[in-house]
C-alpha cells in the first residue's frame, strides 16, 4: 500500500493558530505532509504585498512543525504547476483567503 502524501501550502507569514490548525488537519488526513512555503516574491505577487517575515524565517518555522515532514519552496503560482513538481495526492487549504 502506497503512502498518501498531502500538500499544505500557505505564505504562514506571521504564523497563527489558524496555520496550526491547518497543518494539523491535513496531517490527520494524509500519511505524508509537505508543506508548502510560498516565497517572497510569490506572496507580493498573489497577495499584492510582501511579507512581513522573511521567506528564509517563514521556511525554518514551518520546517519544525511536528505535523510537518517536508517543505517545498513555492515559487510558481499555479497550484497544478506544483503539483508536478511535487507529486502529492491530496491539496489541503486553509480558510484565511476567505477574508
Amino acid at each position: 500500500m502506497t503512502a498518501l502524501m498531502g500538500y499544505a501550502g500557505g505564505a504562514f507569514d506571521l504564523f497563527h493558530i489558524g496555520h496550526l490548525n491547518l497543518l494539523r488537519h491535513a496531517r490527520a488526513n494524509c500519511d505524508f505532509l509537505i508543506a508548502g512555503v510560498l516565497t517572497d516574491e510569490m506572496l507580493e505577487l498573489t497577495k499584492g504585498k510582501p511579507p512581513i517575515v522573511p521567506f528564509a524565517e517563514r521556511f525554518e518555522i514551518v520546517r519544525h512543525i511536528s505535523y510537518v515532514d517536508d517543505v517545498h519552496a513555492e515559487s510558481v503560482p499555479d497550484k497544478l504547476d506544483t503539483w508536478r513538481e511535487v507529486g502529492f495526492d491530496r491539496y489541503f487549504k486553509g480558510d484565511d483567503w476567505r477574508t
